[in-house]
């Protein structure tokens, strides 16, 4: 095989690369790219998806907890599901600071409920909420909207706007644009922070590293790209230049400070950086960090070096900037 490259008429590249395993990554994730994964399609139906991410789910998320203690106990808030994730000690000065965890999965599925939040707990010493929001088909936009929103509000009752912070990943860091952009429209006092990590804000467009990466980057089944992203069954019957569906489209002045994380070889990457560059343009304290290699949301898998790495940055930004 050698690298080749041939340019369309309409721009179009056919591309054939020769890509080694990155030198600059940990051996644990240099181990992880060299997974074989078939680029063979493995039709599932919704209920298998369902079900292999809930057992993933559960095993990644016991596995986390034996790195990072914290007790996980299931409940509502405004009628909506949730989880709620305590470290297994808090400060005093703690106890008024929460976060919103609004997790990944393709709006389909949860895939982030509990490795998404128990390290972040563990790690800044504080409460964090698991939005168990409602899910598409069955629920299109703004199902999801709504249910993080309502929280969101039923905790503006407890706790100050300021010592509230709300992150999550993939489609929950989708998500989190969306509600902050949705709580600014509606008038509610934003929270103090929010974390995009792996997400994108415009679903009228397909960005670059969709046509490039599969959800394990370079490994693994990878449809041909399309000119417009059709946002899946999520977005249902709504205009995806919907400013509060596709923020990019936002007024997003006055957004709370946000860290963006992404990877090398996200899928999202190209939607992390241009939505990043959007929050920076309207004068948002906007940070983004880009790991070397790695694929799409990566942090999910707890013991690579990357992501107790990412973890500490993630509850390190979050916890520094709530109660300012």
């Amino acid at each position: 095989m050698k690298n080749s490259s041939t340019i369309g008429p309409d721009g179009t590249a056919y591309v054939t690369r020769v890509v080694p395993v990155p030198m600059t990554i940990s051996p644990e994730a240099q181990k992880q790219l060299a997974q074989v994964t078939s680029d063979t399609e493995v039709p599932t139906t919704l209920e298998q998806r369902r079900t292999g991410t809930d057992k993933w789910q559960a095993g990644a998320g016991e596995l986390s907890k034996r790195m990072y203690p914290a007790n996980v106990e299931p409940g509502t808030i405004a009628g909506v599901p949730v989880r709620f994730v305590n470290p297994l000690t808090m400060a005093e000065e703690k106890r008024d600071r929460v976060l919103i965890n609004l997790h990944g999965g393709g709006f389909n599925s949860d895939s982030g409920s509990l490795t998404e939040t128990i390290p972040i707990a563990n790690l800044t010493g504080i409460k964090v909420v698991a939005v168990l929001y409602r899910l598409a088909p069955e629920h299109p936009f703004p199902a999801a909207l709504d249910d993080a929103v309502a929280v969101y509000k039923e905790l503006l009752k407890t706790y100050k706007p300021s010592h509230i912070g709300i992150y999550g990943t993939s489609a929950g860091a989708i998500l989190t644009a969306e509600v902050t952009v949705k709580l600014k429209q509606s008038g509610l006092p934003l929270p103090g922070v929010t974390g995009i990590f792996s997400g994108m804000g415009d679903f009228s467009r397909t960005g670059d590293s969709i046509a490039l990466y599969a959800l394990n980057g370079f490994s693994g089944h990878l449809d041909p790209p399309k000119p417009v992203s059709t946002g899946g069954e999520y977005t249902g019957s709504t205009d995806k230049k919907d400013p509060v569906l596709s923020p990019i489209f936002a007024d997003l002045s006055g957004l709370p400070p946000t860290l963006f994380v992404t990877s090398g070889r996200d899928l999202l990457v190209s939607g992390t950086t241009t939505l990043h560059r959007a929050y920076l343009r309207a004068g948002v304290d906007a940070h983004l960090v880009e790991f070397e290699g790695l694929p799409h949301a990566f942090w999910n898998n707890p013991e690579l070096p990357e992501s107790k790495e990412a973890d500490q940055i993630m509850a390190r930004f979050l916890e520094g900037h709530l109660g300012r």
